[in-house]
């Protein structure tokens, strides 16, 4: 089972990137200012949408997605881990599960949300990596 912590130590490996908090003291992730991934809790109005079914277990990490075709590509791909909630309609994110998410799966999409927010020249040196 991963941890919020392990997400701050995945992402510490990618260029520029600083942890902060926001509202009630929740972690971000960001680069250059952009914030790709951040705790999300579920909310009152989050939990009443969910009706009679049992919300989803565990912490919970939002993710940055390049565009809403790369959201329903990640949804479609990993739906033990990645879901998506009424609140998130519209909007290039994914929530995952940090119980039933894989390292390398999870590692991936820390650095593919890190790419849908860093930079393009940033992206693109992080991509040719070192030399």
């Amino acid at each position: 089972m991963a941890t919020y912590d392990d997400v701050a130590r995945l992402v510490a490996a990618l260029p520029e990137v600083d942890e902060g908090t926001r509202y009630r003291g929740l972690r971000t992730w960001s680069v250059r200012g952009k914030v790709f991934a951040w705790e999300r809790p579920f909310s009152g109005a989050d939990l009443r949408r969910f009706g009679d079914a049992t919300p989803p277990a565990g912490p919970i990490l939002a993710l940055a997605v390049a565009d809403l075709g790369e959201k329903e590509a990640v949804l479609a791909a990993h739906p033990e881990a990645f879901f998506t909630i009424a609140h998130l309609d519209g909007y290039a994110a994914v929530l995952v599960r940090l119980e039933a998410v894989a390292d390398d799966e999870l590692a991936e999409a820390l650095e593919d949300a890190w790419l849908a927010k860093a930079p393009r020249a940033l992206a693109e040196r992080h991509l040719a990596g070192p030399g």
